[in-house]
């Protein structure tokens, strides 16, 4: 464990969680079973192999909150705005794939699988994609190395390379998804401080949850 390579504490969550995301529905598992493990994994793996990369302190937790909230409001504004925005074919394609959620059949009328899918949004995506997209991918894309570059450095290449990955993660949801990863990464180089954007990023998801949730639009959660 001493001699592992220094990118696997923010790497391998991003992998397990992303490996989850495509293997899951082959398992056929119950709903219940499911969304468990897609939660538990990814925790696990966070606890195991990225303690000590982990950090949750603030340099400015208010403002990391009202972030949060921004990038929300960001998230739900086109199709709030114009209902069918993500029908256009630059969100719904072969490429970006449709608005189908991921949530399980059955899973939408039961509250404990809706509560352990939210827990996952919430608790375990926060750390495991800021420690894989901006406190390791935007420092390695300045150089390998990325250890000897601080957190938050700016480089145009990395910022933008990071932020448009970011988006194409997000399917067709990827304008948002920009959007968001360019707020993100802004913030990472203001504050430069991890505990600040997993907040954030922890603020979005949970509205986003609560959101989905009580509207029924499932479809956000991909």
């Amino acid at each position: 464990m001493t001699h592992r390579h220094p990118a696997v504490p923010y790497i391998l969550p991003f992998a397990v969680f992303v490996a989850l995301l495509a293997l899951g529905p082959r398992l056929g598992l119950p709903p219940r079973a499911d969304l468990a493990l897609r939660l538990l994994l990814p925790a696990l793996a966070l606890w195991i192999f990225s303690r000590e990369a982990l950090d949750f302190k603030c340099r400015a937790p208010w403002t990391s909150l009202a972030l949060g909230v921004a990038v929300f409001a960001v998230w739900i504004g086109p199709d709030l705005l114009f209902p069918a925005w993500r029908q256009h074919w630059l969100f719904s394609n072969s490429l970006t794939g449709g608005l189908k959620t991921t949530l399980p059949e059955g899973a939408t009328a039961d509250a404990l699988s809706l509560w352990l899918r939210g827990l996952r949004a919430s608790l375990a995506v926060p750390p495991l994609e800021e420690l894989f997209w901006r406190a390791w991918l935007m420092r390695w894309l300045i150089n390998q190395d990325f250890r000897s570059v601080p957190l938050g450095a700016w480089q145009r290449n990395a910022f933008w390379i990071t932020a448009i990955l970011f988006a194409l993660e997000h399917g067709p949801y990827w304008e948002v998804g920009l959007a968001a990863g360019l707020i993100y990464n802004g913030w990472m180089v203001r504050v430069k401080s991890l505990g600040d954007l997993i907040l954030a990023h922890a603020v979005t998801n949970a509205c986003l949850s609560l959101y989905v949730v009580f509207t029924g639009r499932w479809e956000y959660w991909l």
